[in-house]
């Protein structure tokens, strides 16, 4: 495989059929070139989604409350759905081991100070379980806890953007921040993969919000895991389950769609992964298509080359050469071609997506790029391409009989 005189041989014959060779490596290039592009679109897409979702637990299940629609059970319609603490307790309790982890939410505006610093800030009042379905990370002091909870601590847990617009040059941590008015202690400073705004965000708990904020016991929203060995069609069944179990509690007729609203992560999980699937279908069978054209352009240029060399191979053969050494020098440069061609197209989508990349983001595709796995499986398919481009031709000179090929005009 090594003989210098072998790969000389190979690309004088290359050489020798410039145009038709040329040609079929255009068409290989072509593909693997629209292969790239369209593997690095997809990859896109899917970091697009994964970043929107990068914050957010997967398994999650939001329950909001709205307005009745309809009259229920003597009930008139226009009824305000509103969730309490014993809701809260009533799905905790009811459900069992099919929740994982579940916090009540009370949605407020606030103004923070701290000195001459001023801002105002979107606040969560929570319980504990929330850090988990937000995946905040808590890297100074801690998050709330159900000590918070139980004796209504004034202690807040800020964003990192909300130390960095307050506290300027100091710690947070141990600090006393006013919120419209009222003094709590910031116990914790938490960064969050969501960004900026997530980032602005302060914590408390929720039972301190219900007693400052109104008195009541009420929660504006509850969100909760399931257990996450749950499939799609159980997670589904579960979300199911808790709108009409909640339906039955608030007397909402079923067919009302906006009083208690439950939406289940797993299904936007369940869509993205279908339309990813299926953009990486249609990407597989353009990208071989085009491919499988051009192996049969690679053929084609074997064929007229194994014709054009029949008197040589004759000669080969005559001269003691086996089948085997000829099917080889054949594929060989069937090979060759194919590699060459392909690593140029591979190179030249690489090089679009590194420069379209960037402009692409606008039209929601983030990071376009093809993995080190897609690199190393198109050289395993550049290979094989090329040896099923060159086998049928390789085989048709194999058997040429010396005396028919020295014959041969």
């Amino acid at each position: 495989m090594f003989d210098v005189d072998l790969w000389r041989e190979i690309f004088q014959s290359i050489n020798k059929n410039r145009t038709r060779s040329l040609l079929s490596g255009f068409t290989v290039a072509f593909a693997i070139l629209l292969f790239t592009i369209l593997f690095g679109i997809a990859n896109g897409l899917k970091n697009t989604f994964k970043e929107a979702f990068i914050d957010d637990a997967t398994n999650s299940i939001d329950i909001r409350s709205g307005r009745t629609t309809k009259a229920s059970k003597g009930l008139q319609a226009n009824r305000r759905i509103q969730f309490k603490n014993e809701d809260y307790n009533y799905i905790k309790d009811e459900f069992g081991n099919k929740v994982e982890f579940i916090t009540g939410r009370i949605y407020k505006n606030v103004t923070a100070s701290f000195r001459n610093e001023q801002n105002t800030y979107d606040l969560r009042a929570v319980h504990p379980d929330h850090q988990f379905l937000e995946k905040t990370k808590t890297y100074e002091g801690r998050y709330i806890n159900q000590s918070d909870i139980k004796n209504k601590t004034k202690v807040v847990v800020i964003g990192r953007l909300v130390e960095e617009d307050l506290f300027l040059k100091t710690t947070a941590l141990g600090k006393y921040v006013n919120l419209s008015g009222v003094l709590y202690k910031v116990v914790g400073v938490f960064a969050d993969d969501g960004g900026d705004n997530e980032e602005r965000r302060i914590y408390m708990p929720i039972s301190t919000a219900q007693q400052v904020y109104g008195s009541n016991d009420y929660i504006d929203q509850i969100n909760l895991t399931y257990n996450p060995e749950m499939n799609y069609d159980e997670a589904l069944s579960f979300s199911n389950l808790i709108t009409k179990k909640l339906k039955e509690r608030f007397s909402v007729a079923n067919s009302d769609q906006r009083a208690i609203r439950v939406r289940n992560m797993a299904e936007g999980t369940k869509a993205v992964g279908q339309m990813t699937f299926g953009l990486t279908v249609i990407i597989l069978v353009i990208g071989f298509g085009t491919l499988i054209a051009g192996i049969v352009g690679v053929s084609n240029i074997m064929i007229f080359i194994v014709k054009e060399r029949t008197k040589e191979i004759g000669i080969r053969k005559a001269l003691g050469a086996s089948p085997k050494s000829i099917v080889f020098i054949v594929l060989l440069e069937s090979i060759l071609i194919t590699a060459i061609a392909g690593y140029v197209g591979l190179l030249l989508g690489v090089g679009v997506l590194e420069l379209v990349g960037p402009s692409l983001e606008t039209y929601f595709i983030k990071d376009p790029g093809v993995s080190n796995g897609l690199v190393i499986g198109a050289t395993l398919t550049l290979i094989g391409a090329g040896t099923i481009a060159g086998y049928l031709p390789a085989k048709r000179a194999s058997r040429i009989k010396p005396i028919v090929a020295l014959r041969n005009d």
